[in-house]
């Protein structure tokens, strides 16, 4: 017989047979980076807790019910923006003023489906609208009335009776609400790390307290303030001189907020998201700082320059010279436009 064969021994190879312990350095290693993980996944929770907690939500769908224009068939959005002359708490130092709050600014913000347009039209405080009959905080339903300022519509009601109003007047479904008052204004524009806007003219006015002479500024938010408001430094101290200021100070403020790189510095982005959750109400569907950075996201590829703005068409009150009247067919065209999602109408010379 032949010589026997011996089989010859394997080595050993990597990674097969019985696996090497991890040593004590690599299971620090390990259980660091899943610390880390678990650190930066709890402090990401409560950073967006905290933001939750800022905002105040008001559940208009729910007051309003059903009976309401239908929404937008597009993919488009309606948002009513509204600035508070509330008194109350720290605002008190912007003077008595009247008994509650009335809308002292109001916007109707429309973004197109495609979020590359948008068209903001102002309604003047002193327009004389129907207001419906609206629900009310304690449960009961306000009177409706054929003639009053549109700025009373928030004092009987808040921002539902203002968002059922302009649903009414315009037959225009309103997706959102928005809601800010004076401190509320301030900390969010000094958060943005302030605004530039150029003025044709000196402004000087004791009752916004705001003195600028002609020319370009870096406005603060006291500043801010003072120049949405102001109306008797500028034209014939009517609230239509005042729109045309809050309009170039919108505009200024969406060039700041499109250049400034927001989107992608995180602390500044969170400092902003901050000063707005505190100074914003919201409808409920918008009332968290997921929904919000996810409507402000939608709105990254909107240029400055695709912004529109126009201001409700009124015209003399037979009734009082300080009270305007909606202005027809020019006001139902605008709010055909918003309903189509259209290039609004252009504004026709006097």
């Amino acid at each position: 017989m032949g010589a026997a064969h011996t089989r010859p021994r394997r080595r050993p190879t990597r990674g097969r047979g019985r696996r090497r312990r991890a040593g004590p350095r690599r299971r620090r290693l390990a259980w660091t980076a899943t610390s880390l993980a678990a650190l930066l996944a709890l402090g990401g929770w409560l950073l967006y807790a905290r933001l939750d907690s800022n905002l105040a939500t008001t559940d208009v769908d729910g007051a309003l019910g059903s009976d309401r224009p239908a929404r937008g068939a597009y993919g488009s959005l309606n948002i009513l923006l509204l600035g508070s002359d509330s008194r109350a708490g720290k605002n008190a130092q912007y003077g008595a003023g009247d008994s509650g709050a009335r809308s002292d600014t109001a916007m109707l913000v429309h973004l197109n489906k495609g979020r590359q347009q948008a068209t903001v039209v102002s309604i003047p405080r002193d327009t004389m609208v129907a207001r419906p009959a609206c629900p009310l905080p304690n449960g009961h339903t306000s009177s409706a009335t054929a003639a009053t300022m549109f700025n009373s519509t928030y004092f009987v009601g808040g921002s539902a009776c203002a968002v059922k109003t302009v649903e009414r007047l315009g037959k225009v479904r309103i997706d959102h609400v928005l809601d800010v008052d004076f401190t509320g204004f301030k900390k969010l524009v000094d958060a943005v790390g302030g605004v530039t806007v150029s003025t044709d003219r000196a402004i000087h006015d004791k009752d916004s307290h705001l003195d600028l002479e002609a020319g370009r500024h870096r406005l603060n938010g006291e500043q801010a303030l003072g120049l949405v408001r102001t109306r008797h430094g500028v034209g014939d101290g009517s609230d239509l001189g005042r729109i045309k200021l809050q309009q170039k100070f919108m505009a200024a403020l969406a060039a700041e907020l499109n250049g400034s790189g927001l989107l992608t510095d995180p602390v500044r982005l969170y400092k902003v998201a901050d000063a707005a959750t505190s100074a914003l109400t919201t409808d409920k569907a918008l009332g968290s700082v997921r929904d919000l950075l996810s409507l402000a996201r939608s709105l990254a590829g909107l240029k400055p320059s695709e912004i529109t703005f126009r201001t409700l068409p009124v015209g003399p009150y037979p009734k009082d010279p300080n009270r305007v009247a909606v202005k027809q067919p020019e006001a139902n065209a605008l709010f055909k436009a918003v309903r189509d999602d259209t290039a609004p109408p252009p504004v026709k010379e006097r």
